[in-house]
């Protein structure tokens, strides 16, 4: 019975102790919180700071933030910005620091490994520290900023801190402050998943850029609510535009989702004010800042205060609705088809903007020019799609148009082209107009005329129209329209047009099964084509199909088809051009690329094959995924190039064996069976492509010495199985530190080679286990093949 008050004495010490922490900020290691929406935080002594999980929709944050404010404004989270379900839990452990872990114990994120631990301590500045048993900081949160810096934290140089992805996406966004090493303060956009940094939108200036002891060397935001750039000679360089409010206030710097970085001020009496006041803010104008990407493709910036709000003008819509800040789509797209281009002013309008322009756009001007030669000049030009005039001067602008801006101050006129059979508002009213056409207005000239006519006439013309038109629907049942009417807003080029193009086709650039790849000019604009060789039977119709088909898709992972030709027994397509070549150069090259980009690499293809195989208006098996077929931008984006032309060429052009399209090395097992193919071979292909990015290595090797094969997926499950995945990646020691996401990987490209195609994952799940939100199990060993490579015959 003694057991009991000795009992109740421990719990009481163990309450007070509990009690303790939150008074004085002091977390103990071992501690830990969980995720649920009245969920306990680690206080700061005063109660101003919290740490803990927050609620974003129906997930959880860890997360920072004011806690005696009503808006409870969240000031850190970690640099990925993981939401994770309820059951969650955030542990302080030994050695380890900070864990995050999801419901099933699986390691979210941690504030990496430590030394002996002491204990943590949530500090009254907001910054949340651990302490080791030398009594000494060893990491602290203001080290790791997310999008808010908080006065007595200081940026160094090199320092940076991304905005987040929207107001209640706390993904890293597309919005970068950065304190340069020559002392510069700059604001830019970034790739999102590389890192990589664009031109800057605002630089601080005013600094020594030649003298190291005159240029900046750190960010500092002072308790007072100042913050400057200190030079290496102790001068102050303000940022702080006006003194900031004097007295109990409580001060932070964000940049936030729309790329703005303002200084705020909150009143710590709440009688005096209910949210966040602007103290100042950088750049003054977002939306005239050409390098700021404040609003995507053909979308329109308009400065709101000091905000910029983005809206997609009359005749376009968003791509994404969850994303007003993104690109939008236009519902008119110029064409160069010869009948369109003859018919001018009958078939097009123009819809009238004011104080709206475009400033990346441009691909010819006239000057002097009057408004009705501007119009005219566009009307008559295939590629116009807006026309700008302002004081006698025309500028003729092509999609997408890029750097959009309202300005009230801008007396500008935007002439947006429509073609007059479509809703140029974009609702979708005049939709049964498109099918018109010609048959349409002879019905309604056949309609006026019945009005003047007897009973007894009415119902001998409607005889007559109706056996004529039944005569036409047979004839177009036995001969089907020519080329000329490929349904499609595509350019459509004459054959001499590209000879022109490509300078008689005299810069080769590749070729393989799917016929010649060409350089060429189009306008000012360089482009690919791509002269497609012997045709299937009925290829014509064929080709019209997969024009249709591949001008109805729409996705950054996927080159972009710019126009076609369709002329006599020539068939051609025009794409884009990618600078960076294809990711086999990139592959297999004299040096093996960073682990971070075939990282990038890796998602982007599994993004596009998502979007072909679930995403667009007809699914598209590719057929061919190798790293000839994709091809890189500028930034190394991977790009699928080639998708749904595998049906337009005779089936022994691009076969390995009878009845088989694909390439040797990456061809799924079904192939050789008479079974139906479907998505899954491509699913198969891009586990064969996965591998050959992780190691760079080509999937087959033959041994022109041997009749020995060396097979990539072969290797990659011996290596898997036993424990060798270093000898794998040839000892890539940016891969090796990065185990778990290279583990990962393995796993998941060991999936995706099952023989069986049931066992394959989806390519949408593929991106999820890439992502880390989807659960990776244990792959079985892919199988011995029923029809092994040396069954396969040589391109």
């Amino acid at each position: 019975m003694a057991l009991v008050p000795i009992c109740l004495i421990s719990l009481t010490i163990l309450l007070h102790f509990v009690a303790a922490q939150q008074t004085n900020g002091s977390v103990s290691v071992g501690a830990s919180l969980t995720a649920t929406p009245d969920a306990k935080s680690w206080l700061s002594s005063s109660g101003e700071f919290a740490l803990g999980f927050k609620q974003v929709q129906d997930n959880f944050l860890l997360s920072i933030w004011y806690d005696k404010i009503p808006e409870k404004t969240i000031i850190w989270y970690p640099e990925v910005g993981p939401t994770v379900p309820a059951g969650s839990k955030l542990d302080l452990i030994d050695r380890r620091g900070l864990v995050l872990s999801d419901p099933q114990g699986k390691e979210v994120w941690s504030s990496g490994s430590l030394s002996d631990l002491a204990y943590g301590y949530m500090n009254d500045t907001g910054n949340f520290v651990i302490v080791g048993s030398n009594s000494r900081s060893i990491w602290e949160s203001f080290d790791h900023p997310a999008d808010t810096i908080l006065p007595t934290q200081v940026m160094p140089r090199g320092g940076v801190i991304n905005s987040k992805m929207g107001e209640t996406n706390f993904a890293g966004g597309k919005f970068q402050l950065r304190l340069l090493q020559d002392g510069n303060l700059v604001l830019n956009t970034r790739d999102t998943f590389t890192g990589t940094p664009d031109a800057a939108y605002y630089i601080s200036g005013s600094l020594d850029e030649s003298n190291t002891t005159n240029s900046g060397f750190q960010l500092v935001f002072d308790t007072a609510g100042y913050m400057y750039i200190l030079t290496g000679n102790g001068e102050r360089f303000n940022l702080t535009a006006d003194s900031p409010p004097s007295g109990d206030y409580y001060h932070r710097a964000t940049l936030d989702s729309d790329g703005v970085f303002t200084q705020y001020h909150y009143p710590k009496n709440l009688n005096k004010a209910t949210n966040w006041r602007v103290t100042w803010f950088v750049p003054e104008n977002i939306c005239r800042s050409s390098d700021s990407k404040a609003c995507g493709l053909n979308n329109v910036c308009i400065l709101d205060g000091n905000r910029p709000n983005c809206e997609c003008p009359q005749g376009f819509s968003l791509l994404d609705p969850n994303t007003p800040n993104g690109d939008c789509k236009p519902y008119f797209t110029p064409s160069c088809d010869e009948d369109e281009s003859k018919e001018g002013g009958d078939l097009f309008d123009f819809i009238e903007l004011t104080n709206i322009d475009w400033s990346g756009s441009d691909f010819a001007s006239l000057n002097p020019s009057n408004e009705e030669t501007c119009r005219t000049s566009c009307m008559n030009d295939c590629f116009c799609a807006v026309a700008i005039y302002r004081d006698n001067h025309c500028w003729k602008k092509q999609l997408p148009l890029k750097n959009g801006y309202k300005d009230p101050s801008y007396n500008v006129k935007a002439l947006l082209k429509f073609r007059k059979v479509d809703d140029p508002s974009g609702t979708g009213k005049n939709e049964s107009r498109k099918g018109e056409d010609k048959s349409g207005r002879k019905l309604i000239f056949i309609g006026s005329a019945l009005l003047g006519m007897s009973v007894l006439g009415f119902v001998v013309l409607i005889g007559v129209i109706y056996v004529c038109f039944f005569q036409i629907e047979k004839k177009k049942a036995v001969n089907p329209p020519s080329s000329a009417t490929v349904e499609t807003n595509l350019p459509r080029f004459t054959y001499q047009e590209l000879v022109k193009a490509t300078d008689g086709f005299k810069v080769e650039l590749g070729k393989g099964a799917f016929g010649t790849v060409y350089k060429g000019v189009i306008g000012t604009k360089i482009v690919v084509v791509k002269k497609l060789e012997t045709m299937v039977k009925d290829g014509q119709k064929e080709f019209k199909t997969e024009v249709n088909t591949i001008a109805k898709t729409h996705h950054k992972n996927l080159v972009q088809v710019l126009g076609y030709c369709d002329d006599g027994e020539h068939r051609l397509l025009i794409y884009e051009y990618m600078s960076n070549s294809t990711l086999a150069a990139f592959l297999f090259g004299d040096k093996r690329p960073s682990w971070k980009q075939r990282s990038y690499i890796v998602v982007g293809v599994a993004k596009g094959l998502t979007y072909l195989h679930e995403d667009c208006s007809h699914q598209i098996i590719h057929c061919d995924i190798k790293p000839q077929n994709i091809l890189l931008d500028d930034y190394y984006n991977a790009k699928i190039a080639d998708f749904g032309l595998a049906k337009l060429l005779l089936i022994n052009q691009s076969r390995t064996n009878t009845d088989i399209r694909g390439t040797k090395g990456y061809v799924a097992p079904e192939w050789f069976r008479n079974t139906p193919v479907t998505f899954k071979v491509d699913v198969y292909s891009f586990g064969v492509l996965l591998f050959e990015i992780i190691s760079c290595r080509k999937s087959v090797v033959f041994d022109d010495d041997a009749e020995d094969v060396a097979v990539l997926t072969d290797l990659a499950w011996d290596c898997y199985q036993e424990g060798r995945l270093d000898e794998f990646v040839e000892n890539d020691l940016e891969a090796l530190d990065d185990f778990e996401k290279l583990t990962t990987y393995m796993m998941v490209g060991l999936w995706c080679v099952q023989e069986n195609p049931i066992l394959r994952p989806s390519m949408k799940k593929v991106i999820q286990m890439l992502e880390g939100v989807g659960e990776v199990t244990e792959p079985p060993c892919p199988c011995p093949f029923s029809v092994t490579p040396s069954s396969w015959s040589s391109n």
